[in-house]
């Protein structure tokens, strides 16, 4: 049973990611007994992939957007747990290299360098092969002007997918795939928590 969703955010976000707020917002009116969390990582891979590790059980799943995807590809192979990938990176590394020097990251007000090192270990973390797609849902849309779709369309090919037209990075009415992305990570609500609660009510004296 699904009992903590872990949203990770992308390169140079945080936390306050719209995405991550709008739907855990959702969750905690829809699923109130389910934890929900969108960790602030760090800069550096190795250490952003340490940060939410620590946050996995077998009791986990995953939503991460661009960067955050490709976290959650990842941790979901390595940990055999499911995961929704919006608009996510598929190699990184690649993209990164062009990226070196000063960074700045405005949702976390952080001034920090992107070295060689850093891609480096991005490129550790890259799962060549799925060797189980069908932990994977990935929504993609075609009008990211960030990221190449079709790398990630292909990449994710034995994964489960719904692929838009138009679009952009942010996922253009990313709410209305919240029941979709529920589903597939089988987020319940727990029927018999609300039971024990009805039961332990106190009746009002008379």
């Amino acid at each position: 049973m699904v009992k903590r969703v872990i949203y990770i955010h992308g390169f140079n976000s945080s936390e306050k990611s719209f995405k991550a707020q709008q739907f855990g917002q959702w969750i905690s009116t829809h699923y109130p007994d389910i934890e929900y969390t969108s960790p602030r990582l760090h800069f550096d891979p190795r250490i952003a992939i340490i940060q939410l590790t620590q946050l996995i059980d077998q009791h986990t799943v995953l939503l991460g957007s661009s960067l955050g995807g490709y976290y959650a590809t990842y941790l979901s192979q390595l940990h055999n747990i499911k995961a929704v990938v919006i608009n996510p990176a598929v190699k990184p590394f690649e993209l990164l290299a062009d990226y070196l020097g000063p960074q700045y990251n405005p949702y976390q007000d952080m001034h920090y360098e992107l070295t060689l090192e850093h891609v480096a270990a991005l490129k550790s973390f890259y799962v060549e092969t799925l060797s189980q797609p069908s932990n994977i849902l990935l929504l993609q849309q075609m009008g990211d002007e960030v990221l190449p779709f079709h790398q990630a369309v292909d990449y994710f090919k034995q994964s489960a997918q719904h692929v838009e037209f138009a679009g952009d990075h942010s996922f253009m009415g990313f709410e209305r795939y919240f029941d979709t992305v529920a589903k597939f990570l089988k987020i319940t609500y727990n029927k018999s928590n609300k039971k024990d609660k009805e039961l332990s009510h106190e009746p009002a004296e008379l």
